[in-house]
């Protein structure tokens, strides 16, 4: 799929605001289904920009405002062409003793969040275990909505898992995060993956407003070296074209659209992303071959 993808945020605050510094994460990353074509960032005031890669390999975006501003807006375009993953591998759960497997693995099978005890945690586990890793994820990923209801307002940015599972309710990065913890006490590699999710819009229109979205990677072995398989536990599905990642960390703290401080009042914040569904023929190159 070909997309053209707008993500617009605006600051407003209620007096002048200086030293206000900024790391970005909103670039689209290439990867072997998914190309950024193209990428421009305008900020308003005007400023210098500064670019690195960080540990996991995210395009990162800094830049700093010293003088006195009542707004800032931060206005990022990029062109994506995306393809279908292939079928997951069905390698048995013995691969994952690997010493390969646990080197690929690393941090994102460390353990996290949650304590050990919480009853509705083991009854998770032992729900979403199946005859492979993979029969596993994909199950969690079905399981995770069904015993939990998608609703906005009832967690913040900073909710941990007990949260979700004190309101029996939560968000994308509350499905995430609870899935990344029952993965990894399986032995299972995961990481938490930020960018897009596609909604297909009203008749007629080839645009559609939606939010950033997250959802995770497992680590799947298989013949040869063990591989990165998205899953959307929000959406019951594996990650497709309809998804474009933006990067990737450990939890969200490593890859938040947007973190920065300034020194100054309150600030009002409104954000939005559009994207647009183009005609493969207006991209010059659509097809995505992988290395």
């Amino acid at each position: 799929m070909n997309f053209a993808i707008r993500y617009l945020t605006e600051y407003r605050y209620a007096a002048p605001v200086t030293d206000n510094l900024n790391a970005l994460r909103v670039q689209p990353a290439t990867t072997p289904h998914q190309r950024c074509d193209d990428f421009n960032l305008l900020i308003d005031p005007e400023t210098r920009l500064g670019r690195h890669v960080d540990y996991f390999g995210t395009e990162v975006i800094e830049f700093g405002v010293s003088r006195p501003h009542l707004k800032l807006t931060i206005d990022a375009r990029a062109r994506v062409v995306t393809s279908a993953p292939p079928e997951p591998p069905t390698a048995p759960w013995s691969a994952l003793e690997s010493p390969a497997y646990r080197d690929v693995g690393g941090e994102f099978l460390l353990g996290v969040g949650a304590k050990a005890t919480d009853q509705k945690l083991v009854e998770l586990g032992a729900k979403m275990r199946a005859a492979t890793p993979q029969e596993s994820v994909g199950l969690l990923a079905e399981l995770i909505p069904t015993e939990f209801e998608y609703r906005a307002g009832v967690t913040y940015v900073g909710s941990s898992v007990q949260d979700l599972l004190a309101a029996g309710a939560g968000v994308c990065q509350d499905f995430v995060h609870l899935a990344l913890i029952l993965l990894r006490r399986h032995g299972i590699a995961a990481r938490y993956v930020s960018g897009y999710l596609f909604v297909a819009p009203a008749e007629g229109s080839d645009s559609v407003e939606v939010d950033t979205h997250a959802w995770i990677e497992a680590l799947l072995p298989a013949e040869g070296a063990p591989v990165w398989v998205g899953y959307d536990p929000t959406n019951s599905s594996r990650a497709d074209e309809r998804h474009v990642k933006i990067g990737h960390g450990r939890h969200y703290p490593d890859v938040p659209p947007i973190k920065g401080v300034f020194r100054g009042g309150s600030a009002e914040l409104e954000t939005s992303v559009v994207m647009t569904r183009l005609d493969p023929a207006t991209t010059a190159s659509a097809a995505i071959v992988a290395p």
